[in-house]
């Protein structure tokens, strides 16, 4: 009897080749390298999470030698290809604990996939370690400061009859270490009260503390947990994973997987594709998700708790046109609003903020503009996002609130031989504030006086990880061998010369006010980096990084000569089963 079991266990754990992958993981990253040369077929078009990540290989064509030397074209499943090169290591696998051998047919099951299937997620553990300042990004509730960084996830999915059940939390430490930054003894202080004074930004209102607090501390976040329900396309779901909004690489300017989780609820349509049958029309294909979710502020902000949560509405639409194949267009929309039931009336898009007596009633609207391009035959991509803040003034007034992000990747054949890929990966952004505010007040596109917390979520900016105020480019290049890759890169970055443009405000040049007084004050990041990966074996897949950033005046000193270096160090390990 107990062979038996044995036996039927086995005949019913079967392999799938698609699997979800956690956002900007190593997997995802692989198999959007792979879409480059359309070996994989991206699962979203500008919504992404990790349920939504669901990657699948194509069939592509060959060229292979027969015995008798002569070479002909043939059609290999793209998993299995002299493409995908890293076909001998296990990415992560979905079984299938059960099957359905005589499906239910009618309208309400078809199209749902009627059998039971799980996946596990690692364990991976990953560490860093920061020697003059925090520096780190992407990680989710991980606040990678100055001294010792860790955090460990792992989890597990399960899918069945429609149903999604997803358990990934993250656990993280921080050492927190001591190190100089702005304070209300520095140039100009914080407009913080209470303990904010000690840890606030350096300028404005925002919860985003330049130190978390003056001790080591953990966190507990419940990372890409979720539970959802899928029929056909639609789907709706609650739980706290992260989506990432539009095509940027580096930093989104709506939304990212930068900040720690917060719960929310979402309803759309996954990517699906329009066909009229009657008239032989493909339309090509479309994605669409609305969601509400309940931010938190940080520790380290005030100690008022009755304005601790805000409710933030998401809106995320795009659509891909059959008659310009590779192309995607989107459009995107988020709102915060302090958190009381009355505001649900925010989920609809509004021309205009409020701004009322009640500062209860105030919301901070943010719109962007994407679109993608994909060239797979010579392996191109380019992509742009145009982010808008306090809804859209298509009149008279300037587009004052304007922030952009745009880029480019291209993948390169290096050796068929000793099979060997690589791809350049170039972004810019801009989130300064433009020149007519000169006429107006200092800004900064994620603070809002309505909402004292700005566009963050506990302590950490919802959007571009680098932050908004500044300017930078990143470039990289990054070679693929049989049992990993290699990435080099430079990241020049200048994070808030917003702070540096507020001076300017309501003052005079031509008196000799300002002197050419700021002209040195800029702070900038200049990180050249190299990340490596390897897979030990065929499910073990370790990482390390050692990157080297110049901090040029760290403080934003007048005299532009507070300078530091900060050298950053990253080991990470996971198994794939």
């Amino acid at each position: 009897m107990k062979k038996t079991i044995i036996l039927f266990t086995l005949m019913c754990l079967s392999v799938s080749l698609s699997a979800q992958e956690a956002l900007k993981s190593t997997e995802e990253e692989y198999y959007d390298f792979l879409s480059l040369q359309g070996i994989t077929e991206r699962p979203t078009l500008g919504y992404r999470t990790l349920s939504d990540s669901e990657w699948k290989f194509r069939d592509v064509t060959q060229t292979k030698e027969n015995e008798d030397g002569t070479f002909s074209k043939v059609q290999v499943p793209g998993k299995e290809s002299d493409f995908n090169i890293w076909k001998n290591n296990n990415l992560g696998t979905k079984f299938t604990l059960w099957e359905n051998e005589t499906p239910a047919e009618n309208r309400f099951m078809n199209g749902i996939d009627q059998s039971i299937k799980a996946k596990i997620y690692g364990p991976e553990w990953f560490n860093s370690y920061n020697t003059a300042s925090p520096y780190g990004q992407n990680d989710g509730a991980l606040w990678q400061g100055k001294g010792y960084n860790t955090s460990f996830t792992a989890g597990a999915r399960l899918e069945g009859y429609g149903f999604e059940l997803t358990f990934k939390p993250q656990v993280s430490f921080s050492q927190n270490k001591e190190f100089d930054y702005f304070t209300s003894t520095s140039m100009q202080g914080s407009n913080y009260t209470d303990k904010a004074n000690l840890y606030g930004y350096l300028w404005g209102v925002v919860d985003a503390p330049q130190r978390f607090g003056d001790s080591s501390f953990w966190t507990f976040d419940w990372g890409d947990t979720e539970v959802r329900y899928t029929w056909h396309t639609f789907t709706v779901g609650f739980g706290t994973q992260s989506p990432w909004i539009g095509s940027a690489w580096l930093n989104s300017v709506l939304h990212s997987n930068n900040a720690a989780t917060y719960p929310k609820v979402d309803i759309g349509i996954r990517k699906t594709e329009i066909y009229l049958p009657f008239l032989n029309w493909d339309l090509g294909s479309i994605e669409g998700r609305i969601w509400i979710g309940r931010t938190t502020e940080s520790e380290y902000f005030d100690n008022d708790s009755s304005n601790d949560h805000n409710m933030i509405h998401g809106l995320s639409m795009s659509y891909a046109p059959s008659f310009l194949p590779g192309l995607t267009i989107g459009a995107n929309r988020t709102c915060l609003v302090k958190w009381k039931w009355s505001n649900l009336k925010h989920i609809i898009p509004s021309e205009d903020n409020y701004v009322g007596p009640d500062a209860s009633e105030g919301e901070d609207q943010k719109a962007s503009f994407t679109a993608d391009w994909m060239f797979p035959a010579v392996g191109f991509e380019v992509y742009g996002e145009l982010g808008f803040d306090d809804g859209l003034h298509f009149n008279s007034i300037p587009q004052h609130a304007r922030t952009y992000t745009a880029g480019a990747k291209k993948a390169i054949s290096l050796s068929k031989k000793y099979n060997l890929d690589s791809e350049i990966i170039f972004e810019w952004n801009c989130t300064e504030m433009s020149q007519d505010f000169q006429l107006q007040w200092p800004y900064n596109f994620g603070f809002h006086h309505h909402i004292t917390q700005g566009y963050t979520n506990q302590g950490q900016w919802i959007g571009a990880g680098s932050g908004y105020g500044g300017r930078g480019f990143y470039i990289g290049y990054r070679v693929y061998h049989p049992k990993g890759s290699i990435l080099g890169f430079f990241h020049h970055w200048q994070p808030d010369n917003n702070f540096i443009y507020s001076k300017a405000v309501n003052a005079s040049a031509d008196d000799g006010e300002l002197n050419k007084k700021y002209i040195r004050s800029w702070k900038t990041f200049n990180t050249f980096g190299l990340t490596a990966n390897y897979f030990f074996a065929h499910s073990f897949l370790a990482e390390c990084s050692i990157y080297t950033t110049e901090i040029m005046n760290s403080l934003y000193a007048e005299d532009g000569t507070q300078d530091m270096r900060n050298w950053h160090f990253e080991l990470s390990a996971k198994y794939n089963f």
